[in-house]
């Protein structure tokens, strides 16, 4: 199929080593984070924050929680282009939606009159609050439709990306508390340029499940 969005997403693949030689231009950074923030989520609750490790100091901050597993995934630290950190909102409250609420108001999507209103989409949220005030499994699924929209923007840009659910959580999370302020972060993304003689993914060709066996028409 020749349609640009399919061949950008045939050319897609996790990036195994990068060119540390080549970074990402601002540019396309500006784009990249842009389409971030207009991210879809349930109820427009964006409960999500993307701290971007680039400085060398941040990167030997991220290169110290590999001390016990997932090595494999250590070079990305300093090879890649930028790694970016997703976290999600683990308690999620109406106080977090009444920020989302307000902006609507300043943007002129609610009508001041209507502020009372709008929480009333608020109660898909609370039907995903557990009895401790945990948001945690609801959160995480709107962080990963950022998550795929991430892949699909880097992948229309033709800039390479891993994403790495191989982090040691507890020690990302400890050494990134003052950044995260609360957030829970589970997952990253290395960003940046296949290296073109080290990358074997790059060579491999894409295999997908037959289309009908993933799409039902009834």
């Amino acid at each position: 199929m020749e349609h640009p969005i399919i061949q950008d997403l045939t050319w897609r693949h996790t990036v195994k080593k990068y060119d540390p030689n080549r970074k990402v231009s601002q540019q396309d950074l500006d784009i990249f984070y842009e389409a971030l923030r207009l991210s879809p989520s349930s109820i427009n609750s964006q409960p999500w924050k993307f701290v971007v490790i680039n400085s060398r100091v941040a990167r030997q901050r991220m290169n110290a929680t590999f001390i016990e597993k997932f090595q494999f995934n250590q070079p990305h630290v300093f090879e890649s282009s930028q790694i970016i950190l997703f976290a999600h909102n683990p308690t999620y409250t109406r106080a977090d939606f009444a920020e989302v609420v307000d902006k609507g108001i300043k943007d002129g999507r609610v009508q001041p009159e209507n502020r009372e209103a709008a929480f009333n989409s608020f109660a898909f949220a609370e039907l995903n609050t557990d009895a401790d005030g945990g948001t945690g499994p609801w959160t995480k699924a709107q962080l990963y439709l950022a998550f795929g929209n991430a892949m699909h923007t880097l992948a229309r840009l033709r800039i390479g990306a891993t994403p790495i659910e191989g982090i040691d959580v507890e020690r990302v999370n400890a050494e990134f508390a003052v950044e995260l302020d609360g957030f829970q972060c589970d997952v990253a993304l290395a960003i940046g340029y296949s290296h073109p003689e080290e990358d074997f993914n790059a060579a491999l060709p894409k295999s997908r499940k037959n289309l009908e066996d993933v799409i039902v028409h009834i």
